[in-house]
């Protein structure tokens, strides 16, 4: 059986359901927080934590600390939480693990123990096996519009539609950063009203229309003058870098050529549309940007792009990044400009 997702294991929690075992894995480290907060809540009363709620560190525990952490009975409640975070800092072949396995094989009655494996690491066979394996990944585009809305609900604030939308372009997938935004929206804003896409333009620092989303549907198009107005623009923006904005322009290129080679094959208009929707379907890439509009934006850019031309502006956009990755290039802006140009030119040579 395959690992519970976070939306079910959320349900499930909601539900008063709580398993044993718990092992989290997966890139999304804000939703883990969040949904330990989540078994935390719903497993122990608020006032008897001090005694029934241990968090540690992985690699702060021993053998013999970590079999007395999870074998404590619990004080004046039912049960404990034990939440361990990092597990990737347990070398592999180290007792802890012996220690571990030989706990989950038979866990506490009185215990809930949370496992938590950093970003990026693969999960342990043993204990996907062994309890409640949740796949903590990285939202699609509305389930990250919904996380935005529910946020802004927790901090108090209502947010319109539109400004959800540019919140997300402007910062993109990044929940850290998206729920930092929203704290400070809730700061300065209040809960009277709404906030409106104005407001959010003015606390992120970002204009609607200058993200760097709004850079790349201009190359996308080959506006060019465009392209490089709007790169002096967003190139300074916090959290922005010109290897951020090339990683951005070359997923769209070469989903550009993914639309061009179906249109090579008789797909076209609504039908191209769909067929590009089900690719990002199965494939899920990671972005903020609603699968829809996406499948829309390569169908449309099709007309503006030859094949050839395609893989020259892939190979250039990839040229550049290795360049901005090395130590000899000091000029994010003089190497996205002439990146632009270079598309340009090809243009003109058509």
């Amino acid at each position: 059986m395959g690992p519970s997702s976070f939306e079910s294991v959320h349900r499930s929690v909601k539900r008063g359901e709580i398993a044993p075992i718990y092992y989290l894995t997966g890139d999304a480290d804000v939703l883990k927080d969040e949904l330990v907060a989540l078994i935390v809540d719903a497993a122990l009363e608020s006032a008897a934590r001090d005694f029934t709620l241990d968090t540690r560190a992985a690699g702060d525990l021993d053998p013999a600390a970590l079999h007395t952490l999870v074998e404590t009975l619990p004080i004046l409640a039912e049960r404990r939480v034990v939440v361990i975070k990092a597990l990737e800092q347990w070398r592999k072949g180290a007792r802890t693990w012996d220690a571990l396995r030989r706990y989950v094989a038979r866990p506490s009655p009185t215990t809930v123990l949370i496992l938590v494996h950093g970003a990026g690491e693969p999960p342990d066979a043993g204990l996907v096996r062994a309890g409640t394996h949740v796949a903590v990944a990285v939202p699609g585009p509305d389930a990250l519009r919904r996380w935005v809305t529910a946020r802004a609900r927790r901090a108090g604030i209502e947010m319109e539609a539109e400004a959800i939308e540019h919140l997300v372009r402007a910062v993109g997938p990044d929940l850290g950063h998206l729920g930092t935004e929203v704290e400070k929206l809730a700061a300065a804003v209040g809960d009277g009203r709404p906030v409106t896409p104005a407001e959010v333009a003015q606390l992120v620092g970002v204009n609607r229309g200058e993200t760097i989303e709004d850079w790349v549907d201009a190359v996308a198009a080959r506006d060019v003058l465009r392209a490089l107005r709007l790169a002096d623009g967003v190139l300074p923006q916090a959290g922005v870098t010109a290897v951020r904005m090339l990683i951005a322009l070359g997923t769209e290129l070469v989903g550009i050529r993914l639309a061009r080679a179906l249109a090579a094959g008789g797909l076209v208009g609504a039908r191209l549309e769909r067929a590009l929707l089900e690719q990002l379907r199965r494939v899920r890439p990671v972005g903020g940007r609603n699968w829809e509009a996406q499948a829309r934006s390569w169908a449309s850019a099709v007309q503006h792009w030859t094949p050839d031309e395609l893989d020259q502006a892939i190979r250039a956009t990839y040229q550049a990044d290795r360049a901005l990755k090395s130590t000899t290039v000091s000029d994010d802006r003089a190497t996205l400009r002439s990146l632009l140009l270079s598309l340009g030119a090809g243009k003109a040579a058509a």
